[in-house]
């Protein structure tokens, strides 16, 4: 682990120094550390050079008696409980996550630390880190490489909408699965229309499951990865 800016991460880095080379930064969901999607290094496969990037979530919160995780903004824990007690899942897409400003501006603080161009790196994550990274790819000064979104959702959706079309042309990967209690499909499927009615270019991988990264999303993302 080491401190980029003010965020820990952990990395994983290439021993090669050729100009191909391209940064994958991989933002964890609610709850877990950078820990939790590190091994994608090991099973994701890239056609040219690759280091990456694990940061470590800025909160400290609590996921069970005794038990801390990290995350990126704190969420209504209460509201998801009583939505899934009556089976149902929260539709996000026009909130405004409390603390996502401060997360955007620390991780935008990193990236400006690691002096990589946009044009070389691919922001991804999972859950709450893919909204995270989401975000990042439509601000960012110039169009970062490429997306990768695994079990996200759609939330500020006037603020998203506005800012898609800056990146018309770019190049886009998600998957979602089906029965996804936490975080319904019907938000992936949201944030897909907003990315492809402003011109980008990706499609939504439905898989037959719930709130995770399958093998076959692993398979696509490294079909994506070969044509970026």
């Amino acid at each position: 682990m080491r401190q980029i800016g003010k965020i820990k991460c952990l990395d994983a880095t290439s021993d090669s120094d050729s100009s191909d080379k391209n940064l994958i930064i991989l933002f964890h969901g609610y709850g877990a550390d950078a820990y939790d999607l590190q091994t994608l290094s090991e099973v994701i496969e890239t056609p040219w050079p690759c280091d990456w990037i694990f940061p470590q979530g800025i909160l400290e919160v609590p996921i069970g008696p005794g038990w801390t995780g990290r995350a990126w903004w704190n969420i209504d824990m209460e509201a998801f409980q009583a939505a899934a007690a009556k089976g149902e899942t929260r539709n996000l897409a026009n909130e405004r996550p409390q603390g996502m400003d401060r997360a955007r501006d620390l991780a935008f603080e990193m990236v400006e630390k690691l002096k990589v161009p946009w044009n070389k790196i691919i922001l991804g994550g999972f859950s709450q880190g893919s909204m995270l990274a989401t975000d990042l790819f439509l601000r960012a000064p110039e169009a970062p490489k490429g997306l990768i979104i695994y079990s996200g959702a759609l939330v500020n959706q006037e603020e998203w909408k506005a800012l898609a079309p800056k990146r018309a042309g770019s190049s886009f990967f998600m998957s979602h699965g089906n029965q996804d209690m936490v975080l319904a499909h019907r938000g992936a499927a949201q944030l897909e229309t907003v990315l492809c009615q402003a011109g980008l270019k990706g499609k939504l991988m439905t898989f037959q499951g719930g709130h995770e990264i399958p093998m076959t999303a692993i398979q696509k993302t490294n079909e994506y990865l070969k044509v970026l």
